[in-house]
């Protein structure tokens, strides 16, 4: 491993805090351009690279984001495990407005997105194995962090990856929780999938930045959501700094 470790922000999350800065690249990859420079630091000593999703400033919807330009780009920086911060909406009876959740299994509901390395001019077809879609290393990393910082957190769940960019219907969120989800986003896939594609571990720290459609009697708005989002992240950025600095070095 090389110990550079990757940060995906979403949305709210645009820049890092903590991050004595190195220097940027815009890393041209052969699936276009990546959403964002990556941002080269360090945090308590380890090196990072930071890459803004939805880019610099936040104007790049859901369906549009390069997945496949982003997580070549980090691993292109020498980037060998990624946490990706994600702004969902909760479903569970745990995740309420300000929640964290570290989930361990994802739906993909996505539709039309480039979702794969895996499809052209192959010398043979190539299917990855899937079945736990996050590194569990990682995982248990934050959901350490996070129960010591005192954050009210869920520390698995099914994250649904829906198309957006619109959020969902009260009837789709019932459906999706037939299905046995706990959360819901728009970001998770096909990011996790290709980081798997590259080898690199993969985790997903969730904030829940409101209630899910039909589960409260308010109409969903920016505003409150935005709100949300401003407090939530300052949360985030403490989790991910304690997450680098109590890390051993590699």
């Amino acid at each position: 491993m090389s110990g550079i470790w990757g940060v995906i922000g979403g949305t709210g999350l645009s820049a890092l805090d903590g991050l004595e800065v190195e220097g940027e690249e815009f890393i041209q990859t052969p699936w276009g351009a990546p959403s964002a420079p990556v941002v080269r630091g360090r945090i308590g000593g380890q090196r990072v690279c930071f890459l803004a999703r939805h880019g610099h400033p936040h104007r790049i919807p859901p369906h549009r984001v390069n997945y496949r330009a982003n997580l070549w780009a980090l691993r292109e920086a020498g980037v060998d495990r990624i946490v990706a911060v994600n702004a969902v909406g909760g479903m569970h009876p745990a995740l309420g407005t300000g929640a964290f959740c570290v989930p361990d299994q994802i739906i993909d509901y996505t539709w039309g997105r480039a979702s794969t390395y895996f499809e052209d001019d192959l010398e043979a077809v190539t299917h990855i194995d899937f079945t736990s879609p996050y590194d569990e290393p990682l995982r248990q990393q934050l959901l350490e962090v996070l129960h010591t910082q005192g954050h009210r957190c869920l520390p698995g769940g099914v994250y649904a990856a829906t198309q957006g960019p619109r959020l969902e219907t009260a009837a789709e969120i019932r459906r999706l929780e037939r299905d046995g989800a706990d959360l819901v986003g728009m970001t998770g896939m096909p990011e996790a999938a290709l980081a798997r594609e590259l080898g690199l571990a993969y985790a997903c720290l969730a904030l829940v930045v409101n209630p899910a459609a039909g589960k409260a009697a308010e109409v969903i708005t920016m505003e409150a959501i935005e709100a949300v989002v401003a407090a939530g992240m300052e949360q985030v950025k403490l989790v991910l700094q304690q997450l680098l600095k109590d890390s051993p070095r590699l």
